[in-house]
This record gives structure tokens, sequence and C-alpha cells, in this order.
């Protein structure tokens, strides 16, 4: 049976966050803590705080980690209502890339590093930040070239990345690093957990990039002789690709959840701006070139909603969701892109510049067409399952 019909708790979840991103989180999207870089701390705090005191703090963890144990369709439904700020994600603590690592954590890590480095991530006492990507590689195709040499009880990291997500201030750094051959323990990609402020992790240089709506911005860093204990490796030595996957099949989703939002407002801001604004002797939302953009939106904004929901249930069914999120971050991605580009036209000259949130949007799902792996990515791997190869 196919239902796409909200529950009822579904759709009270819905109305609260709604009403919750509408009356307390966008009246901050003016505030001067709300930066280039993003969100300071103390505004993701002070947010924080009212999601809290709403009931709405990390309603995507399980209940034992505060949340509301929501499964994955319910999720989408969460975040799309959270993301239609982007200081919603911010404040409810589901934003990339805490969400992810929060559930990377609940699902890999040992009871001391779920009390060590989870707890007060999952509290947002602290943020968490994922450190994978390096220049010129190890993004989408991760040739890993920092690498983690077994010393006694530690391993060694050496090695460069760049594009981190909250680096600077978090609580927690997962670093993917490569175990070469040679040294008594199994080759290969594995994760460690550090503290980002730990002895040999440098910061080179924040980086300047066209989205703004993560808290602490996006990094370039060094590890020069990082030590860390063998304790703090996450999951099995030379496993790491394996836990990559249990990490960015959800993670494709959640970001397709929340930019659906996104993409939701800044086409609910042209369609008021379409009904009241007169060019020619009407209102330009009824001249056809004008009214046709917005009715692309709405099929757009409505095939990525069921799409997003049809992944997100095959997650709920026990599947691995990486064909499913394949397709899904791809067409999302895609769909919302052509969405924000319209409401910018809808808008005209107010579409370029940031007396509304749309000319951000833009920016921030043209990035999101990039990460977690862009289109092209997602189409060779979806063409090598289909064609069995």
């Amino acid at each position: 049976m196919i239902d796409f019909t909200l529950t009822d708790a579904q759709q009270d979840l819905k109305e609260r966050i709604d009403a919750f991103v509408a009356e307390k989180i966008i009246p901050y999207e003016t505030d001067a803590r709300n930066t280039a870089h993003g969100p300071t701390d103390e505004l993701r705090v002070e947010l924080n705080a009212l999601a809290r005191d709403a009931g709405l703090l990390v309603p995507q963890l399980p209940t034992e980690w505060g949340g509301m144990g929501l499964d994955h369709v319910s999720t989408a439904v969460a975040l799309e209502a959270a993301g239609y700020s982007p200081l919603g994600p911010i404040a409810m603590h589901c934003a990339a890339p805490d969400e992810g690592n929060m559930n990377l954590l609940v699902k890999v890590a040992t009871e001391a590093q779920q009390d060590r480095w989870l707890a007060p991530v999952a509290r947002a006492e602290t943020r968490s930040c994922f450190a994978m990507t390096e220049p010129g590689g190890a993004g989408s195709d991760p040739t890993l070239t920092t690498t983690a040499v077994p010393d006694g009880a530690d391993f060694v990291i050496n090695g460069r990345k760049w594009l981190i997500t909250g680096a600077e201030g978090a609580g927690v750094m997962i670093i993917m690093a490569d175990v070469p051959e040679g040294h008594g323990v199994t080759p290969g990609a594995t994760m460690f957990l550090s503290a980002p402020n730990a002895p040999g992790i440098e910061y080179v240089r924040p980086l300047d990039t066209i989205d703004s709506s993560f808290t602490g911005g996006h990094w370039e860093i060094a590890f020069n002789d990082l030590r860390v204990p063998a304790e703090e490796v996450l999951g099995a030595v030379g496993e790491g690709f394996r836990y990559v996957q249990v990490r960015l099949a959800p993670a494709r989703l959640t970001h397709c959840m929340r930019w659906l939002g996104g993409a939701r407002r800044a086409h609910d801001i042209a369609l008021d701006y379409a009904r009241k604004r007169e060019a020619f002797g009407k209102t330009i939302g009824k001249h056809e070139g004008v009214g046709f953009m917005l009715a692309d939106n709405e099929m757009d904004l409505t095939q990525a909603r069921l799409l997003t929901w049809w992944a997100a249930a095959a997650l709920d069914r026990g599947g691995k969701g990486r064909h499913e999120s394949s397709m899904a971050k791809t067409a999302v991605s895609e769909a919302l892109f052509r969405v924000a580009d319209r409401s910018v036209q809808v808008l005209g000259g107010l579409g370029v510049v940031d007396d509304t949130v749309v000319a951000q949007m833009f920016r921030e799902i043209r990035a999101f067409r990039i990460y977690d792996g862009p289109s092209e990515v997602h189409r060779w791997a979806i063409a090598r399952r289909i064609l069995g190869s």
C-alpha cells in the first residue's frame, strides 16, 4: 500500500516545527552573529536553547540520546520543516555535519566513546566535524593520502584535509586516514576520534565558500604527527569505508530534507512577490513567463518531496539505501536548484540582493549539488548498479 498522507503524529510535528521556525528562528536571520562563515557558536547556543525549551532539540536521535526516535520518513517531515530557515537545523541541532556524525556514533562507537564524544554533542553542549575530504582528492574518489601509522599504543596521523565543516570550535573530530601495510594491523581506511584542539592539528585557513549556513564554516587543516590512542579507533581498523556508507546514505537524504524546506521558502517568497508586483498592467504572476516558472517550482518541489520520502522508506524497511539515496540526492539537488534559480528570476533585482533569504538559498543549494557526492558520481554509481557491473 502506498499512502502519502501524513499520520496525525507527523502532522502535529510538522505544525509544531513550522510555528517554531516562523515565530522564533526566522527573526534571527538578520542577526549580526549570522556571518559569512556561518552562525557563530554564541548564536548557535542561543538558538539551541530555544529548541530545547520547545522540545524540538535533536528530534532525529533515538530517545535514549534525547531525541524523538523518529523513523526516516518522519525525520523527512521534521527536517523539511526545520529547513524553512537556514538557521532552523542549527537551532534544532539536526544540521550537517552534526546530524550525520551523531548517527554514525550511535551505530558504531563503543560505549566509552559514546560517553566521551557523543553525549556532549547530543546535548548540544558542543559540535562535531568529519575530516575526510583532501585537497585534490579523497572526496568523491576517496583515495586517502593522510596516513595513520601504528606506534606502540597510538596511531600517528599525518596529512592534510580541507572543506572540513565546523572544524574550529568543535568538540570532536572524526578523522579518516589510511593505515599502511606492513605494521602488523589490518591496513586500509580507518576512522579515528580526536579532540580538534589536540597537539598536532593545525588550522591552516578558513575557506571562503558560496554557502554560509554551517556553524564554524569550512576549514583546511593539517595533521602533523597527531597521536591518537588505539582505543579511539572508531569501529575496526581498515573498515573506514564501510562506516562511511553507514553515515553517508542517510546523510545524503537529510541534506535533501533540509534543503527541500529551504527551496520551499524561496518559492513561497517568489510566489508572494508574483501576487503583488505589477508590470505591464497586471501582477507578474499572471504573465505566463512568470506563472509557468512558479508552476514548474510546484512540480519540482512535489517530486523532490516524494522521491525523498520514497528513499527514506527504503531505509525504514531495513535496506541500506545506497541506490535510493544516490537517485534522491542527484534528482532532488538538481530539482531544488531549479526552484531556487527560478525564484531568483521571479524576484528579478530583489533576487540577487540579501534583502530576502532567496539569494542565500540559491548559493546554499548550489553547494548542495557538490557535497556528499556530485551528480556525476552518483549517476556513474547508479549506472553501474543497473548494468550489473
